[in-house]
């Protein structure tokens, strides 16, 4: 009996896994000095499969989103996904591959610039 509860709860888990995430649609206006290399960067290297302001796309889901808020994924979370890429754990996208090429700082003018969309997209 155990097993069966067991089993029946890891499926209504991995249920949740097997959709795509809505595309977010917002305009956050005009970027803020501070985050235009970030967005550079970001548009360079992650829009691809984010989408332009981290809205999402058919293969990789919106950072704008409130899965992605600090409160769930802390920007160590973002660190370690672009370092060693990372597993598909919300939606049914493929995995991430680490990004290779990007200096730590780099890194951290596109977090800046991916939580100041959240804060535009009201995340948090």
């Amino acid at each position: 009996m155990r097993r069966q509860a067991s089993g029946a709860a890891a499926a209504l888990l991995l249920a949740g896994c097997a959709e795509r995430a809505p595309v977010v649609r917002f305009d956050p206006g005009p970027v803020p000095t501070e985050h235009a290399e970030g967005q550079r960067l970001f548009d360079a290297r992650c829009a691809s499969c984010h989408g332009r302001f981290a809205a999402g796309t058919d293969v990789g889901p919106p950072l704008a989103h409130a899965y992605y808020a600090p409160d769930h994924h802390a920007d160590a979370a973002f660190r370690r996904a672009v370092e060693f890429g990372v597993r598909p754990h919300h939606w049914s996208y493929g995995p991430m591959p680490p990004l290779a090429g990007l200096a730590t700082a780099d890194v951290e003018r596109v977090i800046g610039y991916v939580r100041w969309l959240q804060r535009r997209a009201d995340v948090y």
